[in-house]
């Protein structure tokens, strides 16, 4: 079998199967990147597993070249495992395999199909997701359906710790359906549903900036949806300034939107929209580094009735 795949999420199902001793003749995964203040081309984490492995591993820019789909065609498949490439799938590339392509997504299919599916469960208050196994097909997420197993949400979970445990999840679940695959070589699948279908659509730079006007319940799953990245911004004394952490706190003040109406040990109170209050327990300032919001309190002279400013 073959392996698509690109951040850790999928190199964690990548080492699920290799641990498990099954062949794995090569790994699809995006091009090296450029990182940091000095741009040094940075591997893929599916990459590097795979080269620690000394696994074949092949980094297409676009697999729509018709050299690229015959040099991926010269290799003899049974199956390809895809989690999160990073690059649509044609139908050259769908037809490569004998057994077809099985993708592994961090939703309960249909709902939360497309690139974040995670951040967006969280951001809409979901109390559970889970893992779903799918034959691929041209549409974007919408094939039939292998296995799907369900994973509660927890009720401070940030996007960096429901990926890990969905990203074992996800391990343990495409290797018990490779294994189902070898024992009875075909694999039973059901359409999905036609109703409560979502789409997860890509973060991007508008989800990181805050809005006080919201209220307080949005504003935290906001936060914890973009932590660890790309973080959530505010604004104070005209500087960007990123909050980290945050919670609902008690109160329900008639300031306006963005006002601090408390600073403590456990954090800053700002009034929110709907006369709620959210307590942000973890800041970052432009060019420094996160901190306790007391410290930020302390060291940038918060105080009751000043202002944070929205995001921008």
């Amino acid at each position: 079998m073959g392996f698509a795949g690109t951040p850790a999420f999928a190199a964690r199902a990548l080492a699920g199967i290799h641990e498990h001793g099954m062949t794995i003749p090569v790994v699809l995964t995006r091009p090296d990147r450029p990182y940091g203040r000095g741009l040094a081309l940075m591997s893929s984490p599916v990459k590097r597993f795979a080269s620690e492995q000394e696994l074949r591993v092949e980094a297409p820019i676009a697999l729509r070249d018709s050299d690229v789909v015959a040099a991926l065609h010269s290799i003899p498949l049974d199956v390809l495992v895809v989690a999160a490439y990073g690059l649509i799938l044609p139908q050259s590339v769908l037809d490569w395999p004998r057994h077809g392509c099985l993708n592994i997504h961090a939703s309960l299919l249909p709902r939360w199909r497309g690139a974040a599916p995670i951040a967006r469960a969280i951001e809409a208050g979901d109390e559970a997701t889970g893992i779903t196994i799918m034959r691929m097909d041209a549409g974007l997420d919408t094939g039939p359906i292998v296995t799907a197993t369900a994973l509660d949400i927890a009720p401070r979970e940030t996007t960096g710790s429901l990926t890990g445990r969905l990203a074992e999840l996800g391990a343990a679940t495409i290797v018990a359906t490779l294994d189902m695959l070898a024992r009875k070589g075909t694999l039973n699948t059901m359409p999905q549903p036609a109703e409560g279908a979502s789409y997860a659509a890509k973060i991007g730079p508008a989800d990181a900036l805050l809005d006080w006007t919201r209220d307080a319940v949005s504003l935290d799953r906001q936060i914890r949806a973009m932590s660890p990245s790309p973080g959530t911004v505010a604004g104070w004394h005209g500087k960007p300034v990123k909050v980290r952490a945050a919670m609902p706190a008690e109160g329900s003040p008639s300031a306006n939107p963005g006002t601090v109406t408390g600073v403590g040990a456990q954090g800053i109170d700002i009034a929110c929209g709907n006369a709620t209050v959210l307590r942000v327990t973890e800041m970052q300032p432009a060019a420094g580094k996160p901190m306790p919001a007391r410290a930020f309190a302390a060291g940038y002279r918060v105080a009751a009735g000043e202002l944070f400013e929205p995001g921008r």
